[in-house]
């Protein structure tokens, strides 16, 4: 093995998070706080190239290997830890702790990986620890989401794992470089890595578990896995063409279902599906400004989508409600989640002078710059639904519309202060948006706040918002469920499952009844013959037995002398 002075990133967050239970108070959380910065500085003390490797077999492993990709997605998984934990310092359940503390170092471990082994012993580990964040909630729901969970991304691993096996057996090298889906490998890493993006038509596992984690659990899940995903594909598949449909079609999907959800953290988490597939467009358009603008896009939404979860965590941890239709007026006594609440909105939303104007626009320029008319125009259309769903409707319900009389104080002091922070990058970040640009990818010569991409932007948010409250009656929410993709395996499934063991269990029961019976025949035959009365059991006498002897022989004798 060979290594650098460097210590490798990802392990930091991994050891220290195994060592949070055996620690207290306030140990606990310095060591909370301490792990992701000192992360940070070790991602930035890597220098680009691989700086540790090791043999497995006759391969070199790559387990860190760095460039300008890997260091801005392992910065802001790190930043994100470091926010994260501070919000969930009042969370008393340590096993979530510790098991986003191991979540963001794998994620960190994924985006420093050089080699196709490493990737899937990170990405692995990602699975088990984010399911463990849902389950430690503790409830009965949020055990049965983070089973669902589970065999989603564990079928996810299967088909990555076998995609890795058929690759290698194809070209002999296990290096994670850039690939086109041709071979029966790439197409099963592909869909492995889809799956984790929540593209269709497994995109249920994402708001079917996240909204069942803690208050605090969900701002760590909306984080990782996603946008993993999205820097494997950045990675392994840019200028894929299919990525453009499959990424459009995540995008409305989101859209439509959020505008139908009445649970806010559903809202929120249809919205992530939303948001990843603007990503996913733009990888798959595959330019230099396209794969910038998912890069930065990626990077802006992390921080934002956190932002509204922590506000919605907020809500949900001061009042226990999660429903739209039991809250609003809430402005009048959480002013700072309010505030912060519509600063995430506003980023979100692609508003000016916020991060997703400044990253978001980049992945339209580049669908202008290959003439894609139809992905730009729907590209516009996913913005103006997005200001609908996330932009308007989250806060409005929630914050605002009828008064429910519900009257808490804003969170305690650690939860404002990591949506202060992340309000501060939201709005730092659309003001100057150099500092991100510089790290990313590839040089950047695009500048966001033109005269022409302003005024467009503002019309289509003006009139965004014009809709939303022209038909705000039926945007109102009831308590009514909304059938996703999910119903096929939860429903339906459980339903063949259900069949198939009744029947099962009937055919079974037939077998056995034959088989007893049959047996009974071959008990009844065997004792007939062979019990105390059978004809083999009788007593013979030897003068009888000489007698037939004498007959056997004398038959033989005829039988020879004929």
């Amino acid at each position: 093995m060979t290594a650098s002075s460097a210590f490798p990133p990802a392990l930091v967050l991994i050891l220290g998070g195994l060592l949070l239970p055996l620690l207290r108070g306030y140990a606990r959380s310095i060591a909370i706080l301490a792990l992701p910065l000192l992360t940070v500085w070790l991602v930035w003390q890597l220098p680009d190239g691989v700086s540790l490797s090791a043999r497995f077999l006759e391969y070199r492993l790559e387990v860190v290997k760095a460039d300008a990709l890997g260091r801005l997605f392992a910065t802001i998984f790190a930043i994100m830890a470091f926010a994260g934990g501070l919000f969930a310092l009042n969370q008393p359940r340590v096993a979530e702790l510790a098991a986003a503390s191991v979540y963001a170092g794998s994620a960190v471990g994924v985006a420093l990986a050089g080699d196709l082994i490493t990737l899937f012993v990170f990405w692995e580990i990602m699975a088990i620890t984010s399911t463990l964040v849902v389950w430690s909630r503790g409830s009965e729901n949020s055990y049965r989401a983070s089973m669902r969970y589970l065999q989603v991304h564990l079928f996810g691993g299967v088909l990555l794992m076998a995609g890795i096996v058929a690759q290698v057996t194809d070209t002999g090298t296990i290096a994670f470089t850039a690939m086109t889906p041709s071979t029966p490998g790439t197409w099963l890493m592909l869909a492995g890595f889809l799956i984790n993006a929540g593209a269709p038509p497994l995109s249920a596992w994402l708001p079917d578990a996240y909204p069942e984690a803690s208050y605090s659990g969900t701002v760590f899940l909306s984080a990782f896995t996603t946008k993993a995903a999205v820097y494997v594909l950045l990675r392994g598949f840019p200028g894929a063409e299919i990525l453009i449909y499959v990424g459009l079609y995540m995008m409305l999907y989101g859209i439509v279902y959020a505008l139908l959800e009445n649970d806010m953290r559903r809202i929120l988490a249809y919205s992530i599906v939303n948001q990843v597939g603007f990503m996913v467009t733009g990888i798959g358009i595959g330019t230099e400004m396209a794969l910038n603008g998912a890069a930065a896009h990626a990077f802006t939404h992390i921080i934002y989508k956190a932002l509204l979860l922590m506000s919605a965590g907020s809500v949900l941890y001061m009042t226990g409600k999660r429903k739209c239709s039991d809250l609003g007026g809430l402005f009048q006594s959480m002013p700072l989640t309010t505030a912060c609440g519509i600063i995430g909105a506003l980023s979100i939303s692609s508003f000016p002078l916020t991060s997703g104007f400044i990253s978001k626009s980049m992945i339209s320029q580049g669908a202008v710059d290959e003439q894609l008319a139809v992905a730009w125009f729907l590209l516009a259309a996913g913005t103006a639904g997005v200001f609908l769903h996330a932009g308007i409707k989250f806060p409005w319900f929630v914050f605002f519309q009828k008064d429910s009389g519900l009257r808490p104080p804003d969170p305690p002091l650690n939860m404002r202060l990591a949506m202060v922070l992340f309000s501060i990058l939201c709005i730092g970040l659309g003001v100057w948006p150099q500092p991100l640009y510089a790290l990313l990818p590839y040089p950047v010569e695009y500048a966001p706040y033109t005269v022409p991409h302003v005024v467009n932007m503002l019309q289509l948010l003006l009139f965004s918002g014009l809709a939303f409250f022209t038909m705000l009656p039926l945007m109102r929410r009831t308590l009514t469920i909304t059938l996703d993709f999910d119903w096929f395996y939860r429903t339906l499934g459980k339903w063949v499952l259900d069949r198939a063991a009744t029947l099962t269990g009937k055919a079974l029961r037939r077998a056995e009844t034959e088989a007893r019976t049959w047996i009974g025949v071959l008990i009844g035959f065997v004792f007939r013959h062979h019990g105390p009365e059978g004809a083999l059991a009788r007593s013979v006498q030897a003068g009888s037995m000489v007698f037939w002897m004498i007959v056997l022989l004398g038959a033989y004798l005829v039988l020879y002398l004929v």
